[in-house]
């Protein structure tokens, strides 16, 4: 059995009796591994792509992230600051309020009088 010869190229054509095989095996092997070799390196393309907007993507969240976390560490810093001015206040009110009352009762004007012994 003689088969077909390709003429462009002196190979001879290999005819395969699978369905889904037939336009490859007419195809010259080079041809065929070119086509593979650039769907291949298209796929790596099309994959390392991917890849690059993922890192990007990944850069982007770590950066928000920090910047959260920074942003909750001074508000923390401002919590803290504010409690000990609130302490402060708090402990400046108390000697004021001492303070009022010990000339309150000093002062004879807010002294209670005994209106009882006055009329007798």
């Amino acid at each position: 059995m003689e088969l077909p010869l390709d003429e462009e190229d002196g190979t001879f054509t290999i005819i395969s009796l699978a369905d889904d095989s037939e336009h490859l095996s007419r195809i010259p092997p080079s041809k065929v591994e070119r086509g593979h070799t650039t769907m291949m390196n298209s796929d790596m393309d099309a994959v390392e792509a991917e890849n690059q907007v993922e890192l990007e993507e990944k850069t982007r969240l770590i950066n928000q992230v920090l910047e959260l976390q920074h942003t909750l560490e001074d508000l923390s810093a401002r919590v803290d600051a504010v409690k000990e001015e609130n302490l402060k206040l708090k402990s400046e009110n108390q000697v004021l309020g001492q303070y009022i009352e010990n000339l309150m009762s000093a002062s004879s004007v807010f002294q209670t009088t005994d209106t009882k012994s006055k009329r007798k």
